[in-house]
């Protein structure tokens, strides 16, 4: 163990019933002028302002045993009255957001991310510090332990103790875990992979090592295909089970999960069932963030400005790119089959055809204003704004097929991918701070030229920064690949609204721009009575009776806007033919089965080259949890 550090915390589980951890800061030499203190605005990986200082409940200081006066400057920041020697503050964060970003506690666990519970010392935070996270001192947690990949200095694995960081960038890179959950270990690139699962459940742990060992093994041959090393020594998934949730967070060393138990593997379970697909897209999306986002980050994030906002108009490539990783290591990792990725794939196409809010933002924008917009999406979000997560893995798609094609094969997104890892994330922790490198807001251009030969900046320009569609189909040929599109099946499709159970009635979530709805004058809001006459009171009713009218008849509407009956008259329309159908072309050629195979890392019959037995040892550790995770649930 080390000896005392300049700076160091103390976190206790002090009441669960009204969610309050305590800290306890000790400032071993303090700015003799008056030490400022401030709580992070917004957690890394997650672009909102979300106020954490707002559930700092009480705060006191003291200095050699007395009180220290302490005056708050802003809605995040503090300073403390000058002073000789160690200064300490003491105070209570409410802990009640279950979700990837926040802190949450009650009698069954406690999660924390360091961004809501730890106060930085500014001046002072490239210093080393050292946390005590204190066993609970009731009943309740008598048998907790803590998952954390925070290193330890003391505390035994699994265990309640003293940890430390490099800095304070370090120490808020490590969510911490504590209470009774299952785990399982797998190894995969030289580094143990850790699973903490909280929450009661069934999952067969065993078959969710094999597949996600799988995964990182992908992901790790990816960025160091001679090595095939993972870029940290250990890695841990941490997990929380519940009823309804999805959500997750990277961290350089670790990620944060919430799924539903039922999304989770059971003993027996044939195939890919679409929840389980679901999970392991989110697990390997934040997987792939341990190098690109954490390590690969935009110059921007270098070193991060956490009192507000850091603007980049490349969360599309960080973001994007990852979106497309994700999916792309099921396939080539073996989980899951080709016909199945194409399903997967078409479904991310369908996801940015459906809203029109593609014509009016481009990727780059939408990167830019996520402050705004995309962490604040509203009922007017899909005319107005397009997904940088969504349309940035479609454009990561067009670029991977556009050099693939053109290199004749010879280079790929991949290609780019090695070379940002080499030049930017391979030893980005290595530099002190300060001298830390990210990629140049304008620097993507000369990136792929470089790793490919290729010069594409025409078409980043046009697919970032522009507002047009993909010219997926085009670029899809050489593949073999067929892309089609039909129309929605829902029930408000032919209205280009979508409609929401409300009350015993139909309530309008969403109008799509120039479709019947909008043109009908209807609105977000308003409650559909009737149509023709007749009571409309679920999708059911109205699915049964859009189905006797043809596109072009004219409708007479009843609804309340508010507590104010209208009618209006809406014409109907065919649905919008945004739903994606991607399929391997009959009439495909031994090249283009060649160059599918090659970019999906396939067999030419669309089978995996990893063999089923290639996963790297499993270990599983039986422990299921006593008591049921909390009720409080809420995605990311």
């Amino acid at each position: 163990m080390r000896g005392p550090e300049a700076i160091e915390y103390e976190i206790a589980a002090v009441d669960p019933h009204a969610h309050l951890f305590e800290v306890t800061l000790t400032i071993a030499r303090p700015d003799p002028a008056g030490q400022e203190l401030a709580l992070p605005a917004w957690i890394p990986g997650s672009y909102l302002v979300r106020e954490f200082a707002r559930n700092i409940v009480r705060i006191e200081a003291s200095s050699d045993g007395k009180p220290l006066a302490l005056t708050k400057l802003d809605k995040h920041s503090w300073r403390l009255a000058p002073c000789e020697g160690p200064a300490s503050v003491r105070y209570r964060v409410y802990a009640w957001d279950l979700s990837v970003r926040g802190a949450h506690l009650d009698a069954t666990h406690g999660f924390f991310n360091g961004t809501s519970v730890f106060l930085r010392v500014l001046g002072q935070e490239h210093e080393a510090c050292a946390v005590r996270i204190a066993a609970p001192a009731g009943e309740f947690g008598r048998d907790w332990r803590v998952a954390t990949t925070l290193p330890a200095d003391g505390a035994p694995r699994w265990g309640f103790g003293r940890y430390r960081a490099a800095d304070y960038d370090e120490l808020i890179d490590h969510p911490v875990e504590m209470g009774r959950f299952t785990t399982a270990s797998f190894e995969a690139g030289g580094a143990t992979h850790d699973i903490a699962v909280t929450g009661r459940h069934d999952a067969d742990l065993e078959r969710l090592c094999r597949d996600l060992a799988r995964i990182c093994e992908t992901q790790i041959a990816l960025f160091e295909p001679g090595s095939r090393r993972a870029p940290v020594d250990r890695y841990l998934f941490l997990v929380m089970a519940v009823g309804d949730g999805y959500g997750g967070l990277e961290h350089r060393s670790s990620t944060a999960l919430i799924c539903r138990r039922n999304d989770l593997p059971y003993a027996g379970m044939e195939g890919v069932p679409d929840g389980y697909r679901g999970f392991l897209g989110l697990a390997s999306h934040e997987y792939f963030h341990t190098w690109h986002v954490k390590r690969i980050k935009p110059a921007v994030f270098a070193d991060y400005e956490l009192g507000g906002e850091n603007y980049t108009r490349l969360l599309w490539i960080f973001e994007g790119f990852t979106s497309y990783y994700d999916d792309l290591a099921l396939p080539r990792s073996g989980v899951l089959d080709e016909a199945g990725y194409l399903k997967e794939l078409a479904k991310t196409i369908s996801s940015v055809m459906r809203g029109p809010g593609r014509f009016e933002q481009s990727v780059a924008e939408s990167s830019f204003d996520a402050w705004i917009k995309y962490y604040r999406q509203d009922e007017n979000a899909p005319n107005a704004i397009v997904s940088y997560y969504a349309k940035g893995a479609l454009v990561a798609l067009s670029l991977d097929l556009t050099i693939r094609a053109r290199s004749r094969g010879r280079h790929s997104l991949d290609d780019v991918m090695r070379l940002a890892w080499r030049r930017y994330g391979r030893d980005f922790y290595a530099r002190p701070p300060g001298s830390r490198q990210g990629l140049p807001e304008d620097g993507f251009p000369e990136l792929l030229a470089e790793a490919t030969g290729l010069r594409l900046d025409a078409e980043i320009r046009d697919w970032a920064e522009g507002t047009t569609d993909l010219p997926l189909q085009q670029l899809f040929e050489p593949f073999g690949l067929e892309l089609k599109f039909e129309g929605a099946d829902h029930a408000g499709a032919r209205l280009a609204a979508k409609l929401r159970p409300r009350d015993g009635s139909l309530e309008f979530a969403q109008i799509v721009n120039g479709g019947p709805a909008h043109a009908a004058g209807l609105a977000a809001g308003d409650t559909l009575v009737a149509i023709d006459g007749l009571r409309v009171a679920d999708e059911n009713a109205l699915k049964a009776l859009l189905e006797r009218r043809s596109n072009g008849a004219t409708l007479k509407m009843h609804a309340f806007r508010r507590d104010e009956l209208f009618e209006t008259t809406l014409t109907l329309a065919p649905a919008r033919p945004s739903e994606a159908r991607l399929a391997v072309s009959k009439r495909e050629s031994a090249a283009q089965r060649k160059l599918r195979a090659a970019w999906l890392q396939v067999s030419a019959d669309g089978a995996s080259r990893v063999p089923a037995d290639e996963a790297s040892r499993v270990a599983t550790e039986a422990r299921v949890p006593a008591e049921s995770a909390p009720t409080s649930e809420s995605p990311r």
